[in-house]
């Protein structure tokens, strides 16, 4: 959809300016006036993680003006994979202060907010209302509905994505878009998916390169919205699949069943919202990796399964442990081949999957399991360091 300039050409580009921009001023489409319109923009992006990086790469060198950055994170070694904007000197710092220096190198006209911290119900409404645009980079579903709600009520646009794997999606937000054809986020998805259909990039694992494929178009869309320029995605949804080279484009309405939206809420528990309800905490028993360490070198009995996909299991895995997948073990025909009687540790990566399967077992009778508290990632940090973290 063909949308007017966002934002009007307030500021004037100097000598050095126009010789660092001309290939953009020689665009009859962007040209003088377009340049000036970036340089006048303010631009925030949520996240400078996968999708993050490219964004802020790519619209500090268009000249978008301001450029606010939100994170809590620090970089880790294995962001480093996808996250372009960081490197390896900056592992353990915070990454809006390691996207900030990285945006200062590539272009010193860009004006840099930092925020370091978590988006949230409190701060969401002043942080946004400060911006012209936002691109949000975000990889859960709780965020997204907040960026989403916080966007709506201050008349913001915004350009979403998300990576999985190989695929990728894309799309623009804007529900007071001029001529009444505004669409938001829960025009695509009115009510968020289990969790169990919508896995983590640390769980899933991402190609890396997608980010970049993602990334750009993210902030293709932001470009043309500041200036005005093209058909802007939004009312579609692009989705690219990196394995077949291929995209699809998907027109969207406005759901039948929206309501308006009022104000802010709890979005942890929107996201949890007809799932079955969590089991208490005494009813999920949990080990920590020291007690584990302790009744496997005293010659204790023990059964140790991990439940992570083979994937993670031929990347690392403890010694002595027994690999069943989670959709395997779950399974009733699994469980009947096992003694209900024996002490049984479950693991994963983090402890979230081992816990499903644990409450699972429990239904079918076993009275003697635990889940292995922090998972492998725990045993990693807490008992041998030898072994490769993911």
């Amino acid at each position: 959809m063909r949308l007017p300039p966002l934002v009007n050409p307030v500021e004037t580009l100097s000598k050095d300016e126009i010789s660092r921009y001309s290939r953009h001023l020689l665009i009859p489409e962007v040209g003088l006036e377009g340049q000036r319109r970036l340089k006048s923009s303010k631009v925030l992006v949520i996240g400078a993680g996968g999708l993050g990086s490219p964004v802020l790469l790519y619209l500090a060198a268009a000249g978008v003006g301001t450029l606010g950055i939100i994170d809590f994170d620090i970089v880790d070694e294995s962001n480093l994979q996808r996250q372009i904007i960081h490197g390896q000197s900056d592992i353990g710092r915070p990454k809006p202060e390691s996207a900030r220096d990285a945006i200062n190198e590539l272009n010193p006209y860009v004006k840099v907010r930092l925020h370091r911290e978590r988006l949230e119900v409190g701060n969401a409404h002043n942080i946004i209302s400060a911006y012209d645009l936002i691109v949000d980079g975000t990889d859960n579903f709780a965020t997204r509905y907040l960026v989403n709600d916080a966007c709506v009520l201050a008349g913001k646009p915004y350009v979403w994505g998300s990576i999985f794997r190989f695929e990728g999606q894309v799309s623009v937000f804007w529900e007071n878009a001029p001529g009444g054809n505004g669409l938001n986020y829960r025009d695509l998805y009115p009510e968020p998916p289990p969790a169990e259909m919508a896995p983590s990039c640390a769980e899933g694992g991402v190609l890396g390169i997608l980010c970049a494929s993602i990334g750009a178009m993210m902030a293709t869309e932001a470009i043309k919205l500041i200036t005005g320029i093209g058909e802007t995605m939004l009312g579609r949804l692009a989705v690219y699949d990196a394995l077949d080279m291929s995209y699809r484009f998907i027109p969207l309405r406005r759901a039948p069943s929206r309501t308006s939206i009022e104000g802010l809420i709890d979005y942890q528990q929107f996201c949890n919202v007809n799932r079955a309800p969590a089991a208490p905490a005494n009813a999920i028993p949990v080990i920590s990796a020291r007690e584990l360490k302790e009744i496997k070198e005293s010659g204790g009995e023990v059964q140790l399964i991990d439940v992570r996909g083979i994937e993670e299991w031929n990347i690392v895995h403890i010694d002595g442990a027994q690999h069943i997948p989670k959709n395997r073990i779950m399974s009733a025909e699994v469980l009947a081949g096992m003694n209900k009687e024996d002490f049984i540790v479950l693991h994963c990566k983090m402890g979230m999957r081992s816990r499903d399967v644990l409450i699972e077992m429990q239904k079918h009778g076993f009275t003697n399991v635990k889940s292995l508290d922090g998972g492998i990632l725990a045993w990693i940090r807490e008992v041998d360091q030898s072994l490769p973290t993911y």
